[in-house]
């Protein structure tokens, strides 16, 4: 198991403090750092500034929305950002949610399933530079009668084949990333609860006839170093509360049917209610201890080792840690203790 770092969304006041994490996590021998898109900064950008001051360590993206771009574009940039690293990029992509796909981009949310197949497939046809012509339910190049040529990417990316990772949280996506992905990109992943989302990958990798070998799991964890869990968890409690009660709607919320399938139901109910009537500190005080602890690593570093063992032990390949400490000078110590205390495992 390799150690990544999760740098979020960029523009929130932390850019030169994220840049300083990157630069840590390349010296440390961290294997990937990742950013993320919504409606605020894009990732590419921020992943070739990134790229361009570190010298190992990969860039990649968590995630690039499939809405926000044509697959042919996202072709081209993947092998933009692939030559310009030096071959570090890793491509992460995940349809986001309706509200974001259909209020901020304009496009349909419907069969997402589909539609992710089709731009996966349509991104790495390009990639490979073959002369790119689909004929899909969502992609059809060229299109029909009209001017069209079907063409090609004339720039040579650095490696034959950029790694492709897929955001997944329900059953069926699961499948999916088992089945056309090279890695899945997990939130809220607790080893005691993964058996379910991992035998979905693993029946999407029997239906392309391959195993588990070579297949990254990669989830993203809170890390809080400090010796009360509790007050540790106190760190991670308006992102877990931001996610299970007002990621997406009441109706279509992927984050809260999930704490639901881990046996959290209850809670995941009142962190809704109390979330989506706008008592955040509510939302955030119903969260359940013992749910921030099983998909964060929190405690001192002794705990953190023994966590990042049951990690490995699950299936985990990457984990990706987000250090979640108030300043700049604790998170660059979470990073180190992370890397030390994976050594301690013997998991690395």
């Amino acid at each position: 198991m390799r150690l990544g770092l999760n740098l979020g969304y960029w523009g929130a006041g932390n850019d030169a403090a994220n840049l300083t994490l990157a630069k840590e996590a390349d010296r440390l021998g961290y294997a990937v750092a990742w950013a993320a898109e919504a409606y605020g900064s894009d990732v590419v950008t921020v992943l070739a500034w990134v790229a361009a001051q570190t010298e190992r360590i990969d860039v990649g993206s968590a995630i690039m929305q499939i809405p926000a771009r044509a697959p042919a574009m996202t072709a081209m940039t993947a092998a933009t950002l692939d030559t310009l690293s030096g071959g570090r990029f890793r491509l992460g992509l995940g349809v986001s949610g309706p509200q974001v796909s259909e209020g901020w981009y304009g496009v349909p949310f419907g069969k997402p399933l589909t539609r992710t197949r089709e731009y996966i497939e349509v991104t790495r046809k390009a990639l490979r530079r073959e002369t790119l012509r689909y004929e899909g339910e969502h992609y059809r190049l060229p299109l029909p009668d009209g001017p069209g040529k079907a063409l090609k990417l004339t720039v040579h990316p650095v490696r034959e084949r950029i790694p492709v990772y897929l955001a997944a949280v329900g059953p069926k996506n699961l499948e999916l990333a088992g089945e056309i992905a090279d890695g899945w990109l997990a939130v809220f992943f607790s080893p005691e609860h993964s058996h379910e989302s991992l035998e979905a990958i693993r029946a999407g990798r029997t239906r392309a006839g391959a195993g588990m070998d070579g297949f990254d799991v990669v989830p993203t964890v809170p890390l809080v170093v400090g010796e009360d869990v509790a007050a540790a968890a106190d760190s991670v409690r308006g992102y877990a509360a931001l996610y299970v009660g007002g990621m997406g709607s009441r109706e279509q919320n992927f984050y809260n049917a999930l704490a639901r399938r881990m046996g959290f139901e209850q809670a995941a109910t009142e962190v809704q209610d109390k979330y989506l009537a706008k008592d955040y500190a509510g939302a955030q005080a119903a969260v359940p201890l013992e749910f921030i602890d099983r998909t964060s690593l929190l405690g001192p570093p002794a705990r953190i080792a023994d966590r990042m063992q049951a990690y490995a032990e699950a299936g985990v390949t990457t984990l990706t840690v987000a250090p979640s400490a108030g300043g700049l000078d604790e998170r660059i110590a979470e990073l180190r203790t992370a890397a030390d205390a994976l050594d301690r495992s013997g998991a690395g």
